[in-house]
């Protein structure tokens, strides 16, 4: 398979549940809707469209493989049908490292994928962290019927999502706060900020 269009310019969008990253993936899809394309959360598609949630070390590698696989294919198709927009990715191939059971840190899910993180980082050109609400203590319950983690899973989610994106060397962290408006603010003007750098850089 051809290696991803370099004019194909990559951002995903992840952090712990309850980060708010969905909703300001569909806002941020409207603000810059000629530019864009999203590529929507891979899990919540499956686990919404019939695929099982599990909890046991077996199924969970199975299925977060799966997700894997799907994730990455889905992307692709969303560069083909929207060659020379941006994809804005709802969550990448590195999330699933940190929902295996036996952690990431030996690098048992890049070895069972057949690649390496450092691979799968280089995916995307940017990364934007949303971090979760429940290091706040706030409630994480939202519209989504797939979310099940507690908060205190939220966050101990957050922190392997953040110990392994953080590693991309173009990553932007956007901090809870006490105003959502507030961080899906930051969000945009990040985001405002990386189309502005690749206009200048491709006009420059």
């Amino acid at each position: 398979m051809p290696a991803p269009s370099e004019h194909t310019l990559r951002i995903v969008l992840t952090g712990g549940p309850g980060g708010g990253k969905t909703t300001a993936a569909d806002l941020l899809r409207r603000e810059f809707a000629n530019r864009v394309a999203l590529v929507p959360e891979t899990a919540t598609m499956l686990f919404l469209g019939g695929f099982p949630r599990v909890a046991e070390p077996d199924a969970v590698r199975s299925a977060q493989t799966a997700i894997f696989h799907v994730q990455r294919n889905l992307e692709d198709v969303q560069a083909a049908r929207y060659p020379g927009q941006i994809l804005l990715c709802d969550r990448g191939t590195v999330d699933g490292a940190a929902y295996w059971p036996d952690g990431n840190g030996d690098g048992g899910f890049f070895k069972a994928m057949g690649t390496a993180l450092e691979s799968e980082l280089e995916r995307y050109h940017h990364v934007i962290f949303f971090e979760t609400a429940a290091v706040g203590g706030l409630s994480i319950a939202s519209g989504n019927p797939a979310r099940i983690e507690s908060l205190q899973a939220a966050v101990e989610l957050d922190k392997r999502l953040r110990a392994l994106w953080e590693q991309h060397p173009r990553f932007h962290f956007i901090p809870h706060g006490p105003s959502f408006l507030a961080k899906i603010t930051a969000a945009l003007h990040t985001l405002t900020e990386i189309l502005a750098d690749r206009r200048n850089n491709h006009h420059g």
